[in-house]
């Protein structure tokens, strides 16, 4: 699977025309402690940088945007009892959602890991 990430936190991994979709450690890490995830409907239709879905911490609440247009397939739903997941678990099992990719072509404006790294060590 190959992993993409955005400017706004964001990242995806990709396996066939599916990706899972969450917010990377960094972001969580600038967030806080994580009170509520509200998440997508299955089934909505989203277009790249809609936002999808806010995650609300001690801080702050933000929105979550999907770095690529598609159909969600799947939420996280273990988040509803355990928002926390996603300060522990960030980049696996604090996932958000998954999503049908509509054109894999999007994912070529993303950035690969090291270039995400570059890219938060600017900041």
């Amino acid at each position: 699977m190959t992993r993409y990430f955005s400017e706004e936190h964001e990242w995806i991994e990709v396996e066939g025309e599916t990706g899972t979709v969450g917010i990377t450690d960094y972001a969580q890490g600038q967030l806080g402690d994580i009170t509520f995830v509200e998440l997508p409907a299955e089934g909505a239709a989203v277009s790249k940088g809609d936002s999808i879905a806010v995650v609300d911490s001690v801080k702050a609440a933000s929105d979550v945007y999907t770095p690529v247009t598609g159909t969600v397939s799947e939420i996280n739903a273990a988040l509803a009892d355990a928002p926390e997941l996603v300060n522990s678990d960030a980049e696996t099992s604090g996932w958000l959602f998954r999503i049908a990719l509509s054109d894999s072509s999007e994912l070529n404006a993303l950035m690969d890991e090291g270039a995400y790294k570059t890219f938060v060590e600017g900041l």
